[in-house]
C-alpha cells in the first residue's frame, strides 16, 4: 500500500486502494483505443469518405479524421460523403466523441478536485479519531507493538504512528495506520495524533532522554491515559513512572535475562518465546471474571492456567493467598493455546 501525504498537514495516511497513475494510464488507453476505433471504422469504409485534398483517404488521412473528430474539433476537411459513412458517424463516431469528452473532463475534475478529497479524508479522520493508540517511535519495538495491537483485535485505523522518519511513516501506512511526521517529544507531534482523545500511548523510541521527554508531554496532555513506555537500561526506569508511565519495559535487561536462561535452560526460553508471538501457539490473555465464575478459584471449570488476578490497580500472582477467591470486578490473566 502506498502512502498519502495530506496536502499542508504533517499526517500521512494509508493511501486509497485506487492508484491514480494508474488510473490515468487506463483512461490514456481507452482515450486511445477510441481513436483507434474510429481510425479502423473510417478506414474500412473509406470509400464513403472524401478528403478534397487527395483522391482517396487512406490509413494516415482516417488517422487525422478520427482524431480531429473525436477531440471535436472537426476541421471538415476529411467528411463523409456517402449515407453509410454519415450513419456510422452518427452511430458509432458521436458516442466515442462523447465518451472521449467524458474522460477528458473527467480526469480534469478528479486532477483538481484532488486537494479537497485529501482536506475531506483528513477532517474525516480526525472526526472519528477516539480511543486510538498512538505509538511513539515505529521502529523495531514500534513495529512489535503495532502487529500485537492487531493480533488482538484492534483496526488499523485505531492506531497511529509519531515518527520523524520518512522510511518509518511509510512502513506505518503501509500497514493501514496513520503516521504523523514529528519528534513524540514535542506538543504539536502529539496534538496531531489526537492524544487528548487517546486511550493509550506507547512510548518505544529508541533512546532514554526522548522516552522520558515524550513521556512527560503525553501525561501533560492526556493525564487519563495510559502509558507504556520501554527504556534501554534499568536506572532510566523510576525517571518514566515519576514523569507518568503506568508501565516500563527495560529492552536491555529483558533481553540479557533471556539469553542468560537460554544457557541454562534453553527450552524456557523456547516457552517464553511462544508466549512472546502473539496468534500462534501459546498466548497470554486477560478478560474480566463472570458473574458465574465469581467465588473460589479452585472451583473455575476452565481449561486454561490462571497465573494471575488483577484486582483494581493490584496484580495479584496465582501463588498470592488473595487470588484464590475471584471478586466482582476482577480480571484474569490466563494462558491459552492458539492452534
Amino acid at each position: 500500500m502506498s502512502t498519502r501525504r495530506e496536502s499542508g498537514s504533517r499526517i500521512e495516511l494509508p493511501a486509497e486502494a485506487s492508484n491514480p497513475l494508474r488510473t490515468i494510464g487506463t483512461r490514456v488507453a481507452i482515450a486511445i483505443g477510441l481513436i483507434t476505433f474510429v481510425a479502423l471504422l473510417t478506414y474500412f469504409g473509406r470509400d464513403g469518405y472524401v478528403d478534397p485534398a487527395d483522391s482517396e483517404v487512406g490509413l494516415l488521412d482516417a488517422f487525422y479524421y478520427s482524431t480531429v473528430s473525436i477531440t471535436t474539433t472537426g476541421y471538415g476537411d476529411v467528411r463523409p460523403e456517402s449515407d453509410s459513412a454519415r450513419l456510422i458517424t452518427t452511430v458509432l463516431v458521436t458516442p466515442a466523441r462523447i465518451l472521449f469528452l467524458i474522460l477528458l473532463v473527467g480526469t480534469t475534475l478528479e486532477v483538481l478536485a484532488e486537494r479537497t478529497r485529501a482536506r475531506y479524508r483528513l477532517s474525516r479522520w480526525r472526526r472519528t479519531l477516539k480511543a486510538h493508540v498512538i505509538i511513539c517511535g515505529f521502529g523495531t519495538k514500534g513495529r512489535a507493538a503495532a502487529n500485537t495491537l492487531l493480533a488482538h483485535g484492534l483496526r488499523p485505523d485505531e492506531i497511529v504512528a509519531v515518527d520523524e522518519r520518512p522510511t518509518a511513516r511509510a512502513e506505518a501506512t503501509s500497514m493501514g495506520l496513520a503516521a504523523v511526521a514529528g519528534s513524540a517529544a514535542t506538543q504539536q507531534a502529539l496534538r496531531e495524533a489526537g492524544i487528548e482523545h487517546a486511550s493509550k500511548v506507547i512510548v518505544a523510541v529508541n533512546r532514554d532522554d526522548a522516552a522520558v521527554l515524550a513521556t512527560l508531554t503525553a501525561r501533560e496532555l492526556n493525564p487519563g491515559a495510559t502509558i507504556v513506555a520501554a527504556v534501554r537500561e534499568d536506572e532510566n526506569a523510576h525517571l518514566l513512572h515519576e514523569g507518568g508511565a503506568d508501565s516500563v519495559i527495560t529492552s536491555s535487561s529483558a533481553a540479557g535475562r533471556l539469553l542468560g536462561l537460554a544457557t541454562t535452560a534453553p527450552h524456557t526460553t523456547q516457552v517464553l518465546e511462544d508466549l512472546l508471538s502473539v496468534g500462534a501457539g501459546l498466548d497470554i490473555i486477560e478478560r474480566p471474571v463472570a458473574d458465574d465464575e465469581v467465588g473460589p478459584l479452585e472451583k473455575l471449570h476452565v481449561n486454561n492456567p490462571v497465573v494471575a488476578v488483577v484486582r483494581g490497580d493490584e496484580l495479584l500472582r496465582f501463588d498470592d493467598p488473595r487470588a484464590k477467591e475471584l471478586r466482582p470486578g476482577d480480571s484474569m490473566v490466563l494462558v491459552v493455546s492458539r492452534k
